[in-house]
């Protein structure tokens, strides 16, 4: 009598599990069935925001649901990084972030609540661009040369602004300032707009900066860009020779990049349906014209490559920091 129970209770369990993994890849057959949402770690506007906003309304179109996007700003992007790691795997949260998600585990281990390696899944790579060396419109230099030579004439006597200790710019203009020979003063602000006041203001006068804040300002005469930090020259500046171009060799790690993530554990079909939407998204001419005027190149990769790009950016800054001692919060 035990034995037939037995065998009668081994059944009843192979068929519960049975439909529940049959229940699991129904839901994955029919996902999306409601809205989704993009998290942006970072308030409206900037160069993050509206590039999100843009991809969701395309990506509407080929997941047949709505993809609304969520500004959760704060700490540096990491309150909305560690949120989306939070969230169920099931796919309808999903992060959209710019190569900060590589500095935080170098740089706020402790403190920002994930590990981009494995709390997230990478998606694909979206675009990528440069940063941009800019001076005040006071500062009486107009060119890369210019600003090397007034800067070794005062050392120390010149500021640069940052949006915080051991933030991107921070931790690039460390390696621009030894690969150029100069000794500059860090002045950190709490965040980005902050800094651009006190270098329109002069209370700073050098500062890396993206091509979507910087070029307004620089057309209306507030401040000077004079040059930008990738290998080639950016199709939104293109008068606006390269840091290469203007005599400053070796730059690493000058490239901006934006891209997807999920919650770990989401499953590979799912993966594979939102990395399909973002890459129709990213043919759609609009998409590529609006990035292109941001200072972006639209790129578009598989999970595997942006996987690769996290791994190389978290060395490349684990090797800024411990080579510049910058002292960490």
């Amino acid at each position: 009598m035990f034995a037939a129970f037995s065998r009668r209770a081994l059944l009843s369990a192979v068929c519960v599990g049975a439909c529940i993994a049959a229940t699991a890849v129904h839901a994955q057959d029919r996902f999306p069935s409601r809205p989704l949402t993009l998290v942006v770690a970072y308030p409206p506007g900037g160069s993050t925001d509206p590039v999100a906003r843009l991809l969701a309304q395309h990506m509407a179109k080929t997941m047949g649901q709505p993809v609304i996007v969520e500004n959760r700003p704060g700490a540096s992007g990491t309150m909305g990084a560690a949120y989306v790691g939070r969230q169920a795997p099931d796919g309808y949260t999903a992060l959209f972030a710019p190569n900060g998600v590589t500095i935080h585990p170098v740089t706020m281990k402790k403190t920002s609540g994930y590990d981009v390696r494995y709390d997230l899944v990478p998606v694909s790579l979206i675009s990528q661009g440069p940063y941009v060396l800019t001076v005040g419109a006071q500062v009486p230099v107009n060119s890369v040369a210019e600003l090397i030579s007034y800067a070794k004439a005062r050392p120390q006597k010149l500021f640069y602004g940052t949006a915080g200790v051991a933030s991107p710019l921070h931790l690039l203009q460390e390696v621009f300032n030894r690969t150029a020979g100069i000794d500059l003063t860090h002045v950190p602000y709490k965040g980005n707009g902050p800094m651009l006041v006190g270098l329109m203001g002069g209370e700073v006068q050098v500062a890396l900066d993206t091509v979507t804040s910087a070029r307004p300002l620089a057309e209306a005469g507030k401040l000077k860009i004079l040059a930008v930090t990738s290998l080639k020259r950016n199709g939104a500046l293109p008068n606006v020779p390269t840091l290469e171009e203007a005599g400053v060799k070796g730059l690493t790690g000058g490239t901006l990049w934006q891209g997807v993530f999920l919650p770990k554990g989401t499953p590979a079909p799912i993966v594979a349906k939102w990395n399909a939407a973002l890459l129709d998204a990213l043919r759609v001419p609009a998409v590529a014209a609006m990035l292109a005027e941001l200072g972006f190149d639209a790129i578009g990769t598989t999970p595997a490559q942006l996987s690769d790009r996290v791994n190389q950016d978290i060395a490349l800054w684990d090797g800024i920091v411990k080579s510049a001692n910058i002292p960490l919060d």
